[in-house]
This record gives C-alpha cells, structure tokens and sequence, in this order.
C-alpha cells in the first residue's frame, strides 16, 4: 500500500503496531488446527520465488517477478495468448492473464502488487530478500504485503486450470507493478494504455485481512473504500528585514496562526454504507455503545468520544494534518517566506475543491497562499454488494465459525482506488489473518503465519469459485 505505512484498516480499539520483536516468538494458538492442502507446498514454492526476486524501486525488477509466474501458468497450461507481461519501462513490468469463461458474466479480476517497500540487510536480522521459514512463520520482504497475496492468486489459478473449471465469467489476474512508490504504477498504466486487459465488472484486492488478538481471530475484514490522499502547501510571506528591527508582522508567526486555526478544527462526521456498517458491527464485537450511537446517526458526544481514538477520527471524518514545515532563510533576518504542508485524507467521494474551500475558510486570512500539490482526483466507494457481502460471510462462517465479516474503509490507500476511479467495483479481501499487536508490513522482519498464508488462500480459492463459478 501506499503512500503511508500500511495498516489493514484493523477493526479492534487496542490497536498496537509493531515492527521489531524476535524471529522466533512462536504462532499464536487459534481455531482448531488446519488439515494440509494438496497445493501447499506449490504455494510455497511461489511465494519463495517471489520474494527472492527483487521487487523494490531502488535496485528490484517486477518484470522479471512478473515472467517468473508468467512461467507457472504456462507451464499449468495457459495458452501463450492468455499471458502477457507489459510495461511503461522496462523494469516496471506486470503480468496479465486470463482463466476463459463462458461470458455469462462480466470479467472479475484479481489483483496484487509485486513490487515491495525498500528493505536493506543491516536493518533486519537476516537478508530480506531470502526467503525463510521459522516458527510457523514465512519470512521475507512482501511476504505480508502484497506476495503472499500474488502467490495464492497464481496457486489458484493454476489449480483450477488443472482441474478443467470452466468458470461463468472470464478471470483476469493482473500482477503489477509501482504500487509502494515511483513513477511507474502498473495499474494506472494498464487502465490508460491497455484497459481491455482488465476491464472487469468487479476485482479482489488487498486492502482487507483478518485480525488475531491475543490468539483469537476476531474479524475478517471487507474493504470497500479508502480515502483518497491530498495535500495542500500554504504560505505566509513577508519583506523581511533585518531581526534587530522586528514589525507586528511576521511571515512563522502568521503561518503559526494558520496552523493553529487547522489543528483546532475538526471536520464534520460523514458516514457512507461501509462505514456506518463497520460501526454497527463493531459495537456488538466491542459491546460499545458509542459506537451504536453513531451507527444510528445523530450523537455528538458518542461521535467526539469515538474521536479520542485515531482510528475511529479517521473512519468518521476527512482529516487534515501538517505533516511539513519550512521557514525564514536567516538566523539573523526576519523571514521573507513560511511554508508548511498539510497532508488530508478525504472521504471517497468529496471532491477536492470542497477541502481547499473548508480550509481557506478556517485559515480565515488572504494574505495566506493556498496551493493544492497535484495529486489524483476522488475515487468513489464501491457498493456494499450483497452478492459480494454474502458471498464473503458464509465462507468466513463455514471456515471460522463465529468470526463476523466486518465492513471496512481503509484511511491508507491501495492501487484499488485507480479501478473505483474507472468504474470497477473493488473490494480488498484476503482471508489471511494476522496479528495486530505485531504488524510488520514495511517493517523490520516482515513475516506471514504459515497457517493463515494457507487458509487465506484457501478462503481466495472459494470466494473466487463463489463469484466466478456459482455455489
């Protein structure tokens, strides 16, 4: 994910996220144990071979990620005409390939991204980028974000080819590239470049996982939205002068007042289907009724009590932040210009120009300059589809009974938010589960259970068939 530290949108209020700890703490005890799947091992091996390619913008390759399963469904039995591996540039390359339908129904892709975040060897205890297995774990640059997901796509895949399904609707898998960082994001290519490749009525991406707290699974999680990433600089500035001889009028402290109105400001509760049915189930999960309260709508004070918790603010609301600061050019002058940047993350579906108007309207001062940096236009949220809904609770039921399906708005972002832009539904869901309290995504010693690398694939496998081939 991108263009922050990656968080899966986690449904729990003791939120922890940590990026250190010992390789060998053990798996947490959860349900009862999994009987071993025949495609195990292959998955294995997959992911294997795509953390030892290096992804990374810096010195990595998706291309070659890309040929290496391009390869596999080859080798599974794909027809030559079914595989392809484009790019804008060459070391950005993505893969693209198709399971043939009947064409009852329009295409669903599915979606993960081979580049990762940079990680270098002496930040970590062993090479990021050899693969290993320890402890019930798999260790490995992407092994949480986004290999993992990509492997158990392609394991899929080639399963089901082997075994003849001819599914209702064509199966588009896009690996690509650019997602974490650079210029050369593979999604938004293919979607300017090469949109009949992956055109689909609806896509499966990360974005949603399932959470473990202290060894007990407590949500699987269904993305349908994320807020869209903008920021804006404003600045004060002044003639200056020499610091001996200061005016009432300076260019930090007339920033300062600025900023001072943003932070004291709190943008109104907006909720969307996603939003208000990710608090209505959390407050039976948490037994809270601040929560209930503003799933019904109408409860300032559950509402400002809910904001106390980050994660809580960000799903109410837009938010706006200072993230940057710059100012003066001289210990001894008085400063001529102040910039400061403030970063907001938008509800899908606000338009950016209503932001820039919401805060020339706190700022409340002329003579400060407001200037949007570019960045992508609002992406919608994809409907709360019952088909998809379904679909996802009773396989979460039928594999972890009692584990609710919980509704997500992710306040980070992912390349899903390109397809929402195009007209594809996408709806980020993996099945794996992960433990909150130790979240290594962009981290030091990034690392996936085994187990729940396995069931989330499992899960992939029957949501894929649900949707694509019926019951």
């Amino acid at each position: 994910m991108r263009p922050t530290l990656p968080f899966f949108a986690v449904a729990v209020s003791l939120l922890a996220a940590s990026c250190a700890g010992s390789t060998s703490q053990a798996a947490p005890r959860t349900t009862a144990a999994r009987a071993p799947n025949a495609y195990d091992a292959y998955a294995r091996d997959t992911l294997k071979e795509l953390i030892e390619i290096n992804t990374s913008e810096s010195s990595g390759d998706t291309t070659k990620a890309a040929q290496a399963m391009a390869a596999r469904l080859r080798n599974a039995g794909f027809p030559e005409s079914d595989i392809r591996v484009l790019g804008e540039e060459p070391r950005h390359g993505n893969l693209v390939a198709r399971l043939r339908g009947s064409g009852k129904k329009r295409p669903l892709l599915l979606l993960a991204h081979l580049d990762v975040v940079e990680a270098k060897k002496e930040d970590w205890s062993f090479d990021p980028f050899v693969f290993r297995e320890q402890d019930g774990y798999f260790y490995g640059r992407g092994t949480s974000d986004d290999k993992d997901m990509a492997a158990n796509f392609v394991t899929n895949l080639v399963k089901m080819k082997k075994e003849g399904i001819v599914p209702n609707r064509d199966i588009i898998l896009a690996l690509t590239s650019g997602e974490e960082s650079g210029p050369y994001d593979g999604v938004r290519w293919l979607l300017e470049k090469h949109r009949d490749l992956i055109d689909a009525e609806l896509a499966l991406n990360e974005g949603g996982g399932g959470q473990i707290k202290k060894g007990k699974y407590i949500a699987n999680e269904l993305q349908t939205s994320e807020k869209l990433f903008t920021s804006w600089e404003i600045e004060a500035k002044n003639k200056g002068g020499h610091s001996s001889l200061p005016g009432r009028d300076n260019a930090i402290y007339r920033l300062s007042d600025a900023l001072t109105r943003i932070a004291k400001f709190a943008f109104p509760v907006e909720l969307n289907d996603t939003t208000r049915a990710f608090f209505e189930r959390l407050a039976v999960i948490e037994h809270n009724a601040d929560m209930a309260a503003v799933a019904k709508g109408g409860d300032p004070a559950a509402a400002a009590r809910l904001s106390e918790h980050p994660l809580y603010n960000a799903t109410l609301r837009t938010t706006c932040v200072a993230t940057m600061l710059q100012g003066g050019h001289a210990e001894n002058a008085l400063p001529q210009s102040a910039r400061a940047t403030i970063n907001c993350r938008i509800l899908p579906g606000t338009e950016q120009s209503r932001i820039e108007e919401t805060l020339r309207r706190v700022i409340a001062d002329p003579q400060i300059e407001i200037r949007m940096i570019p960045h992508l236009p609002a992406a919608p949220a994809s409907p709360l589809a019952p088909e998809v809904l379904k679909a996802v609770e009773g396989i979460t039921n039928s594999m972890w009974p009692g584990v609710p399906t919980l509704p997500v708005m992710l306040t980070a972002a992912t390349d899903g938010s390109h397809l929402r832009r195009a007209g594809i539904a996408c709806y980020g869901i993996s099945g794996e589960f992960s433990d909150i309290d130790d979240v290594r995504a962009h981290g030091k010693d990034e690392r996936v259970l085994v187990r729940s690398f396995n069931e989330g694939r499992e899960f992939l496998d029957r949501l894929v068939r649900k949707l694509a081939t019926g019951p």
